[in-house]
């Protein structure tokens, strides 16, 4: 007799932690592929934090558009 037999309620969830597992690195590799996208186009990166940015500014861009 096996010391080590599996039941049934282990193998399924196995493969439900396996699907989870799965689902969680796709979710990762996605935001991983996005942000070395954005990178490698150059965009300008900011970072928002409560300071303010005259190039952000509507009033800015327009009055900088008529002239």
């Amino acid at each position: 007799m096996a010391l080590n037999q599996e039941h049934e309620l282990h193998q399924r969830r196995r493969g439900r932690n396996l699907g989870v597992g799965l689902t969680l690195m796709a979710f990762v590799l996605l935001v991983f592929g996005l942000s070395i996208a954005k990178v490698q186009r150059g965009e300008p990166m900011q970072g928002y934090d409560h300071v303010y940015q005259p190039e952000s500014d509507p009033t800015l861009r327009r009055a900088g558009a008529s002239e």
